[in-house]
C-alpha cells in the first residue's frame, strides 16, 4: 500500500474515534441521570488540552519514536474508555459519578494529545517520502472529518446512542488504531537536541505576544468565541432526542436519529474549507472572523426557534451554518497568528491559540453551559417544559455570541489590504 494510503487510514481511524461518542454521549447521561454532569465531561477535554498534548510532544520529540507513542496513547485511551464501557454496562442505571468519570477522563488524557501526534506523524512520514506536505496532507486530512461522521452514523445506525455501547464502539476503533499506529514507517527521535527550558518546552514564551494590544485582544476574543465551540457537541444531542417525549415529534426522524442531523455540521465543515481562500483575500480577516462569529449566533438561534417536525428546515440550516461558524474562525485565526508572530514563537503561538479556544474556552463554555441548561431544563419535570427550557438556553447562547460578535467588530482594529496574502 502506498505511503499517502495508509496515512489516509491513519487520519479515519484517528477520528472515527472520536466521532463513536463525542456528539452523542450527552444523551447517554441524561439516560442515566447524569444529565447536570455533562458539562463536566466536555470540559475534561478541555483540561487535559492544556497540559497532556505538551508533554507528549516532548516524548515524541525526544524518547519514543511518534508512530509507537501514538500507537500507545491510542490502545491505552482504548483500554480505559472500554472500562468506562464495561462499568457502565454492569452498572446499568446505578452508574456512579466518579467511577464513569474517571475512567472516562483517563481515556481523554491519552485520546487529546494524539489529535497534534497524529498530524506530526503523518508530516514526518511524508517529508520522509519527500513529498510536499503543504499540497498532500489537506486531501489525507478531509478523511479525518469523513471518519468522524462515519463513527457517527455507526453509532446512529446501531442504535447506541443513548446507551454505553457508544463506548465500545470507541475502544474497538481505538484498537484497531493503536495496533494499526505500529505498522507505520518509523519517524526519527532527535535524542541528542538540546534541551529546553520549562518555559520553552511547554510553549510559554508566546505568552509574551499579551504586551502586544492587538495580540492580547486578539486573544481574549478567542477565548471568548472558544466558549461556544464545544456546546453543540455536549448538548445538541440531548436537545433534539428529547424531543422524542413530545407526542408530537415523537416519531419524527430528526428526534429518533439526532446523530444523522447533527453528522451535516461535519459535512459542512469540510464544505466549508473550500470557501476560506477567497473569503479572506475579498473580505480580510476581520471580516471572516466577523462572519464565523454570526454564524454562531445563527447556529445558536436556529437550534432555539426550530424543532424536527416542520421546524426541522431550521435544525438543517443550523447545521449548514456550523461549517461557517467552526472554520472561518479557527482556520482564519489560525492565519492571523501566522502573519503576526515572530518565526522563533510561531509554533508556540499557534499553541497558545489551541490553549485559549479549545482549552480555556471551551472548558469555560461547557461547564457555563451547563449551569444554563441546569436551570432552564433539567429542573423542569414536564417534557414540554424541558423543551422550552431548551430554547431558552439556545438563545441566551445566541444572546452571547451576538454580545460577543459586536464587541469584536467594535474593540479589535485589522486593516484590511487585498494585495496581502489574506
Amino acid at each position: 500500500m502506498g505511503i499517502k494510503f495508509r496515512l489516509t487510514v491513519m487520519n479515519f481511524l484517528q477520528y472515527a474515534v472520536w466521532g463513536s461518542y463525542l456528539t452523542s454521549m450527552g444523551s447517554y447521561l441524561v439516560g442515566v441521570g447524569l444529565a447536570s454532569k455533562i458539562g463536566l465531561f466536555y470540559a475534561m477535554q478541555g483540561i487535559v488540552s492544556l497540559f497532556m498534548p505538551a508533554i507528549i510532544g516532548i516524548l515524541a520529540d525526544r524518547r519514543i519514536q511518534a508512530q509507537r507513542l501514538l500507537g500507545i496513547c491510542h490502545a491505552s485511551a482504548a483500554i480505559f474508555i472500554a472500562a468506562a464501557g464495561y462499568y457502565a454496562m454492569t452498572a446499568g442505571s446505578e452508574v456512579i459519578f466518579g467511577t464513569l468519570f474517571t475512567l472516562y477522563s483517563l481515556s481523554v488524557a491519552f485520546y487529546m494529545p494524539t489529535i497534534a501526534l497524529s498530524n506530526s506523524v503523518a508530516y514526518s512520514i511524508l517529508e520522509n517520502h519527500h513529498y510536499d506536505t503543504v499540497k498532500v496532507f489537506p486531501p489525507i486530512r478531509v478523511w479525518g472529518t469523513i471518519g468522524f461522521i462515519c463513527g457517527m452514523l455507526l453509532c446512529d445506525a446501531l442504535g447506541f446512542q443513548t446507551n454505553y455501547m457508544q463506548f465500545m464502539q470507541c475502544a474497538v476503533f481505538g484498537i484497531l488504531l493503536g495496533t494499526y499506529a505500529f505498522t507505520l514507517p518509523q519517524c526519527p527521535v532527535n535524542r541528542s537536541a538540546e534541551k529546553k527550558s520549562f518555559v520553552e518546552a511547554f510553549g510559554l514564551r508566546a505568552f509574551t505576544l499579551f504586551k502586544q494590544k492587538k495580540m492580547a485582544i486578539f486573544f481574549i476574543f478567542s477565548m471568548l468565541l472558544g466558549v461556544s465551540l464545544q456546546i453543540t457537541n455536549g448538548f445538541a444531542n440531548p436537545f433534539i432526542t428529547s424531543f422524542r417525549d413530545i407526542p408530537e415529534f415523537a416519531a419524527t426522524f430528526g428526534a429518533n436519529h439526532a446523530n444523522a442531523l447533527i453528522s451535516l455540521s461535519q459535512v459542512s465543515e469540510t464544505l466549508c474549507i473550500l470557501l476560506i481562500p477567497f473569503c479572506l483575500k475579498r473580505f480580510g480577516i476581520k471580516n471572516v472572523m466577523l462572519i464565523a462569529m454570526f454564524a454562531w449566533v445563527l447556529r445558536f438561534g436556529l437550534f432555539g426557534v426550530g424543532n424536527p417536525g416542520s421546524g426541522v428546515w431550521m435544525f438543517i440550516l443550523s447545521m449548514i451554518v456550523y461549517g461557517v461558524a467552526f472554520d472561518f474562525f479557527n482556520i482564519s485565526g489560525s492565519l492571523f497568528v501566522n502573519q503576526e508572530t515572530d518565526p522563533s514563537i510561531r509554533a508556540s503561538a499557534q499553541g497558545l491559540f489551541m490553549i485559549m479556544t479549545n482549552g480555556v474556552g471551551a472548558t469555560l463554555g461547557t461547564l457555563s453551559a451547563q449551569a444554563v441548561v441546569n436551570h432552564f431544563v433539567y429542573a423542569q419535570s414536564e417534557p414540554a417544559a424541558q423543551v422550552a427550557g431548551w430554547s431558552s438556553s439556545w438563545l441566551i447562547f445566541a444572546a452571547y455570541s451576538l454580545i460577543v460578535a459586536l464587541l469584536f467588530a467594535v474593540v479589535f482594529r485589522y486593516k484590511h489590504t487585498p494585495q496581502s496574502a489574506e
